[in-house]
């Protein structure tokens, strides 16, 4: 890069907006098993430029497909299979990535960027961008594009209302955890005409009859334990690939969502076995406990109240390990 990450900049609204519309050609990149807010936002961002004439790419390094809950999303033509990212380009912009890592293979693409603008809301995010716009205090990375799309006199029109919608609704959890600001939003792009419980049933409430068994198998794996986080308790249960070889990310990557529920835990955990001695972790709390600082100490990172990383060896180390950052 022209510049170094040591040279890394805060930009505000104004300063983003900017340097978007000098960019001769943008390369946007979402992070690995990636959620309705990174890839909406992706696609966001991309047709805006798209219809300003920049030239764009939108991707992701895995999986090789678009997860099925999102096939739908306007802009989707702008994706492009990892291995047909431009390794130069003019700007080179992340959405919803905390650290470089969570790009995958793709990071290497970093390197060949001009400039790179970090988009993001984690309150976690490491700046790895020479330019980053960072609001730790938005919903959701499709909020920041909200208000960046405002200062540059974007007019938000369905197609750009269902990606915005579709990442918040999901990193709020349908709302279950918004504030004010979201639901504010949120109304503003209902407005335009979107069917927000259409795009709310695609992205959360759908599954294959597969996910059931595995779930059943999963829920048996929950294990209590009262006396972590501080008294506060644990609940954890393990996804193992046996169990969902056969069923896309997003199907696991629910499943945290209804360990949650658990009224004796305030944190929640989902350990899931990605190779030999591999696990991803996600994290949840209620309202006590900041699991990102655990994620963050284990290498990984994310927002207050649901954060995740990736650990190595087998899984009973792997349970001490959380419990000894959680405590």
């Amino acid at each position: 890069m022209a510049e170094s990450i040591q040279a890394a900049t805060a930009v505000d609204l104004r300063d983003a907006v900017a340097l978007l519309e000098d960019a001769t050609s943008v390369t946007i990149l979402c992070h690995v098993q990636p959620d309705a807010d990174t890839f909406a936002s992706g696609l966001a961002l991309g047709t805006v430029l798209e219809r300003r004439g920049i030239p764009v790419q939108v991707a992701f390094a895995s999986p090789a497909a678009v997860p099925a809950s999102m096939r739908d999303l306007p802009g989707g033509h702008l994706r492009v299979p990892a291995g047909q990212v431009r390794r130069e380009v003019d700007l080179l912009v992340t959405v919803d990535c905390g650290t470089a890592g969570r790009l995958g293979h793709l990071a290497d693409r970093l390197a060949g960027a001009k400039h790179t603008l970090v988009i993001d809301h984690h309150r976690s995010n490491t700046r790895f961008g020479t330019h980053n716009l960072i609001d730790a205090a938005a919903e959701s990375t499709t909020a920041v594009l909200a208000e960046l799309f405002d200062e540059w006199g974007v007019e938000i029109d369905a197609d750009l209302a269902h990606c915005l919608y579709a990442g918040l609704v999901t990193d709020t959890g349908s709302f279950r955890w918004g504030r004010a600001g979201g639901h504010r939003l949120a109304e503003r792009l209902l407005a335009t005409g979107i069917d927000g419980a259409a795009i709310t049933r695609r992205l959360l409430d759908t599954h294959p009859f597969g996910w059931l068994p595995m779930l059943s198998r999963v829920l048996a794996s929950a294990t209590l334990v009262p006396d972590a986080a501080g008294g506060r308790g644990l609940v954890h249960a393990t996804v193992l690939r046996a169990d969902s070889v056969h069923l896309g990310a997003e199907e696991v990557e629910s499943v945290i969502d209804i360990v949650r529920t658990t009224a004796e835990a305030e944190v929640a955990a989902v350990f899931k076995e990605c190779g030999p001695d591999v696990w991803t972790v996600s994290l949840r709390s209620k309202n006590a406990v900041d699991v990102s600082v655990a994620a963050t100490a284990l290498g990984g990172g994310g927002h207050r109240f649901a954060s995740g990383y990736t650990a190595y060896g087998d899984r009973d180390r792997v349970v001490t390990a959380l419990r000894a950052a959680l405590d």
